[in-house]
């Protein structure tokens, strides 16, 4: 799969990227990169010493309306790198410090991707990304990404449809996370740090905790416990213009009794505190 006639995501657009056109992600024929930075707020298990080495990409095949990094998904927007420029960006940062290479919505770039990643860099690579994913695509992957952190953001296509703009998004995202699981097999960990395996992440939505419990519902009825993670995330921020519920933060009730169902499930993975949901978590993309 490349970039003439692409196919790498759900939406299958079919056009020349390297004829200038744009599908529905936006991205040309080579890596926009937004910003590239030391995050300090992904999983610990990830990066104990807080230093994700995080790649953020322009353009995303998804449109959630309540995207935090909207500024850079809803078109591309960065520096274009190509593949031998990406791999000097992955050394640098190594080079700070990084403890991975974070490979944030990376797909609708996959070919240019591919070649910087060989050979195998030093610390684990990390794919992380909306969950929309064409499990063919991902095959491509096989033996290059050491950690897949998928979101699983709805059971309930309706929801899908109105908020993310894909109503086929839970039977594709489902049939993904288990190509990454067959990829990966079961966590894996050095000590506090996680070095294989698949994290899903799943954020509460307000209004929303049925959503919840359902894809808690298909994780725990598809994997052992243990065999993924689960990062169940309350850092859900209104952003302007949304409409009730939308427009607020997660409750506590909500949050719990979400949580339980969690534990209900026997999933095990990390939890997130009520002050996840503030703006000053957002990375800044104008600098």
């Amino acid at each position: 799969m490349g970039y003439v006639n692409c196919q790498l995501c759900p939406r299958r657009c079919g056009i020349d990227r390297t004829a200038g056109q744009t599908g529905f992600c936006g991205g040309p024929a080579t890596a926009v990169v937004a910003k590239a930075m030391l995050h300090e707020w992904e999983e610990p298990a990830l990066s104990p010493r807080g230093k994700s080495g995080a790649i953020f990409f322009g353009g995303c095949t998804l449109r959630c309306k309540y995207c935090q990094n909207i500024a850079i998904s809803a078109r591309p927007k960065g520096d274009l790198y190509d593949s031998a420029g990406l791999r000097r960006l992955f050394e640098a940062l190594i080079a700070r410090g990084a403890e991975n290479i974070d490979l944030v919505t990376p797909t609708q770039y996959l070919p240019t991707i591919l070649p910087a990643l060989e050979p195998k860099l030093p610390v684990p690579v990390v794919y992380n990304c909306g969950g929309y994913e064409r499990a063919e695509t991902l095959k491509m992957l096989a033996g290059k990404v050491d950690i897949y952190l998928p979101d699983l953001k709805y059971a309930d296509s309706a929801l899908a449809a109105s908020l993310s703009g894909a109503a086929d998004y839970f039977p594709v995202a489902a049939e993904a996370i288990k190509e990454m699981v067959r990829q990966t097999g079961p966590v894996q960990w050095d000590g506090e740090k996680v070095t294989k395996g698949v994290i899903i992440r799943h954020l509460i939505l307000p209004g929303q905790v049925s959503n919840s419990l359902r894809v808690l519902d298909w994780i725990g009825e598809n994997f052992a416990p243990g065999e993924v993670l689960v990062s169940l995330m309350r850092q859900y921020t209104p952003m302007p213009g949304m409409t009730a519920p939308y427009d607020r933060t997660v409750t506590d009730e909500e949050y719990d009794a979400v949580l339980s169902w969690m534990y209900l499930n026997e999933l095990e993975g990390f939890t997130q505190e009520a002050e996840g949901a503030d703006r000053a978590f957002i990375p800044d993309f104008d600098v």
